[in-house]
């Protein structure tokens, strides 16, 4: 495991790198919203970097997260988001365990979310396959709309999210970017939500990602290092 040394630093340096990509956009770096992707990382690891002063942690499966929040419970200040693929049969547990959900992709999952916590309402951001890719969920751009009108009154709604196709390249993921706050922007217009986050970037590309605008970033190898 990196030493806290080492996430400490690594944390800086991507936070730096966050500020230079926001101001290269003209845009302020505070509106952008850094979630560490802690998936496999040990509860040290995220202790250390919380202690370096990072505050939302994404996680990608819901039992894992739920152990550990158990074992980080003296951090008070930490936000979880659950940032991975969510089963519907999973809603319930999920939403009494996350800040934020990033990985709404039916209309069948926004329902159970909505059945399992009517108040307050879950928080959530529906995720969008850009790329059309099999291997990866998220509910096709023209499947949004769907899953907003199911959410309408019973779930927030707070922006998308996207993973683009992988690619060697940072730039090759700029156009995935910039269709889903196209894509936003169309929808915000037609349904009244104001859809003002946007997940997009990870720690390849998430420099791109913010000068397409990106409200929140998912970094893990960047901090974390690679996984064992």
């Amino acid at each position: 495991m990196s030493t806290r040394y080492e996430i400490a630093e690594r944390l800086e340096i991507v936070r730096a790198r966050i500020g230079a990509a926001a101001y290269k956009a003209g845009r302020d770096a505070s509106s952008i919203r850094l979630v560490l992707a802690s998936k496999t990382q040990p509860t040290d690891a995220i202790r250390a970097a919380a202690e370096a002063g990072a505050r939302e942690f994404g996680e990608n499966y819901v039992q894992e997260a739920i152990a550990k929040r158990a074992e980080l419970a003296d951090l008070t200040e930490i936000r979880w988001h659950l940032i991975g693929h969510l089963q519907t049969n999973k809603a319930k547990t999920a939403a009494s365990a996350s800040s934020l959900i990033h990985s709404v992709d039916s209309v069948r999952l926004a329902e159970a979310l909505a059945r399992a916590q009517p108040s307050p309402r879950v928080h959530a951001l529906v995720e969008v396959n850009l790329g059309a890719e099999a291997s990866k969920s998220g509910v096709a751009p023209e499947g949004v709309a769907a899953i907003l009108d199911a959410a309408r009154g019973k779930l927030e709604i707070d922006g998308l999210m996207t993973i683009p196709p992988p690619s060697p390249r940072a730039e090759a993921a700029r156009p995935y970017f910039a269709r889903l706050r196209e894509l936003r922007d169309v929808l915000a217009m037609q349904s009244g939500y104001a859809l003002s986050e946007l997940s997009m970037g990870m720690s390849d590309d998430f420099e791109v990602a913010i000068e397409e605008g990106a409200t929140i970033v998912r970094i893990g190898r960047a901090v974390f290092g690679e996984r064992a």
